[in-house]
Order: structure tokens, then sequence, then C-alpha cells
């Protein structure tokens, strides 16, 4: 009887523990699209024995019934280190390939009116203006396709700007993501750590989602992170502590007052009453692999976009190294760079033409507009024998592009009672005084009266050589590429190369990132194996715990009326 009333405990460890496993598999299906769910695995193991005797060969005894021995949470570390440090590489390399794809949009070379063609046009017109100089139609044509020329290339240079603007504000976005993701990651540690203190639980759900938090944060930056024997991750972001057992320490924002541009640093490390920052990403570290300085979308959007509005003279001057670790670094700034240079050196060449500067007399000083004596021989004057001069004949003749803050030349009278026109020079400090797409326009004076054009000797006959002259520029070398490249070539051959090397850049990012994403789906697909939900292997589980239940509970209703045939029927005799 008492092996009978027993046995029932047995078939009620089977009910249970199928339904629970019931459960369980009813739990994976539920969540078979759950981003970041782990599947749950059921494995049964034994109750206690008890022994009643013993044989020669094994013990006599009876189990106590079923039992679940563990719910396996099973996830793989080193496919999760692997397939969050090239998720970080590839999104790394599909922004930077996202940034040179938008930049080709800009000059429209793939589609529409493509920027070559305004350069083409300008390039016609001076070929027309060399027929005949002293044509007012052929001036006019000049001076119109010079303002063409200058107002697609001024849209391009605005449309980079905008660009840096649009990323800016990524950036932005990125950071508040970052430190959201921090907290949600603090926050799960202290709910795991108390719901597994006690060694009983396992906090599953609230560790799939700590897992999914530190998947989107490795797309993001470069992290590692380590779990203490409490359950609690410690993370470091660009080899910082970010996350830890107490804290989480946020990427504060600095935001440029000129650009507006944002700059994440860590406040915990920077002093900002004395202006000391602590930046989170170090752009002295060389662009590797080998040295794991690729990774993470946040570290490319900073990278493209660059910290400053740039112009010629981040190329100009500059020194191979010097170029490669700051201009070339961002590859919006580079091609901002590269299009001023392209424009500055063209609007010089052509102004040259028409207003050429000599150095001045040697002995001869002048009272210079701080009202200090100055050698003439240390500066450039206006060429007055050689210029050619408009209609009016007036000097000096008037240039075709002019800057927003200072007139070409400023007239003095020097010391031997000449007067001389002292040629202003560029100054990089100030880029109303450079002659550069953000501060440069046509001559107004020529837009109006197209006669004012230089194209008359001294003498009144017309100068048919300064025609040639212009011309001639387009197949002058005038300047080279970069400091990579500094062989000079012509300004179409500049062109060609400034473009040819942004696909050459875009095309190495894109196939980095085509190959990484193959490496994060096969890594993906490896760890899906060993954490995926397979609907078809839970419905199979499921009828197998269901046929479980019944046979649970068969036996039972067996052992139930076997103890009832006992009680009612042999009782009774």
């Amino acid at each position: 009887m008492a092996n009978g009333m027993g046995t029932l405990y047995i078939a009620s460890s089977g009910l249970r523990n199928s339904q629970n496993a019931l459960n369980t598999t009813a739990n994976n299906l539920a969540n078979v699209d759950t981003e970041g769910y782990v599947r749950q695995q059921v494995l049964f193991s034994d109750k206690e024995y008890n022994t009643f005797g013993t044989a020669a060969v094994s013990k006599q005894q009876a189990g106590l019934g079923l039992d679940i021995g563990d719910v396996v949470h099973a996830r793989d570390y080193f496919l999760d280190k692997a397939y969050r440090a090239e998720s970080g590489r590839q999104a790394f390399y599909e922004s930077c390939f996202t940034a040179v794809d938008e930049i080709q949009t800009y000059f429209q070379e793939m589609e529409g009116k493509t920027f070559q063609s305004a350069l083409e046009d300008f390039k016609k017109a001076f070929q027309e203006l060399a027929k005949d100089p002293s044509d007012s139609v052929r001036q006019n044509l000049v001076v119109q396709k010079a303002g063409l020329f200058l107002s697609r290339s001024q849209s391009v240079y605005e449309g980079l700007k905008s660009y840096q603007s649009n990323i800016n504000t990524k950036v932005s976005q990125d950071i508040d993501k970052i430190n959201k993701l921090g907290h949600k990651i603090h926050e799960l540690n202290q709910q795991i750590s108390k719901i597994e203190a006690g060694g009983i639980e396992t906090a599953m759900d609230l560790r799939d989602e700590r897992d999914l938090a530190l998947d989107q944060l490795g797309a993001l930056a470069k992290i590692s992170y380590k779990e203490d024997y409490k359950g609690v991750v410690t993370v470091k972001l660009e080899d910082e502590y970010f996350v830890d057992e107490l804290h989480t320490y946020e990427i504060g924002k600095k935001t440029d007052k000129l650009t507006g541009f944002i700059t994440p640093y860590w406040p915990q490390l920077s002093d900002t009453d004395r202006d000391i920052y602590v930046n989170v990403f170090d752009f002295n570290v060389d662009i590797s692999t080998a040295l794991n300085s690729d990774v993470g979308e946040l570290k490319a959007l900073i990278m493209s976009r660059g910290d400053h509005w740039a112009d010629y003279s981040d190329i100009e001057g500059k020194g191979e190294q010097e170029y490669l670790d700051t201009t070339n670094l961002s590859v919006i700034i580079d091609m901002q760079a590269k299009l001023d240079q392209m424009v500055h050196n063209m609007i010089t060449a052509i102004n040259d033409q028409l207003c050429p500067n000599v150095t001045g007399p040697v002995g001869v000083t002048y009272q210079d507009a701080n009202g200090n004596t100055a050698n003439l021989s240390d500066a450039k004057v206006l060429d007055t024998e050689n210029c050619a001069r408009g209609s009016d004949g007036e000097l000096p003749p008037r240039e075709l592009f002019v800057r927003a803050g200072i007139e070409r030349y400023t007239e003095v009278t020097g010391s031997d009672g000449k007067t001389y026109y002292v040629y202003n020079e560029e100054d990089t400090s100030d880029t109303s005084y450079m002659y550069s797409l953000t501060s440069c326009g046509v001559n107004e004076e020529l837009k109006k009266i197209e006669t004012l054009f230089p194209h008359l000797k001294q003498n009144g006959e017309v100068d048919q050589q300064l025609g040639e002259r212009l011309e001639a520029l387009w197949n002058k070398d005038l300047v080279g590429l970069d400091p990579t490249d500094p062989d000079e070539c012509n300004i179409e051959e500049y062109y060609q190369k400034m473009i040819g090397g942004l696909a050459t850049v875009g095309n190495v990012y894109q196939k980095k990132a085509e190959n990484l994403a193959g490496s994060v789906l096969t890594i993906e697909n490896n760890r899906q194996q060993v954490i995926g939900v397979s609907s078809d292997e839970e419905l199979q589980n499921m009828i197998k715990f269901q046929n479980a239940y019944n046979a649970s509970s068969r036996f039972m209703t067996v052992i139930s009326d076997m103890i009832e045939h006992i009680v009612t029927r042999l009782g009774n005799g």
C-alpha cells in the first residue's frame, strides 16, 4: 500500500515537470522573432533514490521520480565577442563609405548636370575670348560663365558643409544612444545581481536584454567587457571605463562655438573649468585593423565629418605626414580643401593675368595702412607697364574675381613721388582676405559693364596676347593635388585626379564593408545555432513533452485505479 501511494508522487513529478517543460517550450515559441532572445533548453534529472537492500552486484534502489536538473541558457562567449568586434568594424567602414557616396552625389558625376560640365563651359568661354578679346559679347560670356562656375563650386562646398551638419546631428544621436545603453546595462546589472544572489535562479530574460544592449553598443563603439562572480558586467569603451558596478560614466558633448560640431569627451577625466578635455577618440593612432582602431560607427562619423570647415590652406604648405594626420583623415575636409585649392589656383591664375604683379622697386619706401614706413621691394605691386586695361583705361584694371574683405590693391605714393598699387596679400587667418570659395565672388563692375574687362594695351590696341595667355592657362600645370601627389597638373587633370581619388577611397571602404558584412553574417549564423530558436525543433519538443505528460497522466490513472481496487474490493473481503 505504501509503495502504491508513493508511486503516485512519482507520477505527479512526471506531470509537473512535463508541464514545466511545455511552459518553457511555449516561451521559446512565443519569442521566436524576439531580437536578442536566447533559447531555453530543459534538462531532466532523477530525484533521489531510496536504498532498501543490497545485492551481490548492486544496490537495490527505488527512485522518487523526475526533476528538472537545469534550464540551459546557452551562449558562446567567443562568438559573442567576435560578433561585437566585427559588427563594430563593419559599421565603421559602412559609415565611411556612406560619407564618400554622399560626397559623390554633390558632384553629380554619375547623373544630372555634372560639375565637370561647368568647368568645361568656363574653359570654352576663354577659348572664345581668345579669338577677339575686345568683343563685348565674348567678354560677357566669360563673366557669365565665371559666375556660373563659381556658383556651382560654392554650391558643392555648401553642400559638403550641410552634410557635415547632418553627420553632426547623427553624432549627437549616437552619443545619446550610447549613454542610454550604458544606463540600461547598469540597471540590468543591478537587477540580475539581486535575482541571482541566492544562487537558485538565473535571470535569463534580463541577461538577454543586457546581451542585446552589448550587441548594440558594440556596433557604435569599440568595447571590452568582463562579468564578475556576482553577474555584474563591467564595460570599457575606447579603453576607458564606461559601466562598472556602481556607475555609468556618461559621454559628454563639447560643442564648437563656430561650427556647432560636437566632440565626445569623458567628463570624469576632464577639467572643463580649465578648458581641459579628454576626448573619447584618439585620432593620433593610425586607423587600422591591426591596431583595432577601426571600430564603431561613432568614430567613423566623427572622422568623416572632421572638426572644421576646410579651405585650401588645409593642404597648401603642409608636409606629407602632417597632411595625412590632419586633412586627409576626414574625407569631407579633404574634398573641401581640394575643391577650394582648385578654385583658388584657377582664380589667382586668371586674376594674375588680368592684373599682373611684380616686385616693387628697390630703394623706394611708402606708408602702409598702419602709418609705418615700408619698403616697396618687400611687396608686390601692379605691373603698370604690361597690364591691360578696360574700356575706361583706369588703373588698376578690374580683376575678374574679388575678395569680400579687401580690394586687390592699395594705392600709395612712393618716396620717389610715383603712384604705386600695392597688392594686398592673402591672409589665411581671415577668410575674407582669401581667394576662397567662402569669400570670393565675380566682380560686380564687370557684371554691369562687361567692356571694363581688361583687353586694351597702353596704346589702345587690343591685347590679343592676353586672350591667348588666358586660354593657355587651362593647359598649364598650376598645382599638385596634395602632398602625397605633389606633381603639378592643369585644372582638368586636377579635377580628374580629385574625383578619381575619391572613387578609389569609396571603393576601398565599400569592399571592406561588404567583406565584413559577410563575416558578421557568418558569425551571427554560428551564434544562432547556439542561441537561436527553431520553431520546428520547439514543436517537436512540445509533442515530446506533451506525450510525456500524457504518459505520466495514464501512469497516475493506473496507480489510482489499483489503489481504489485494493481499498474497495480487497478490503471488503
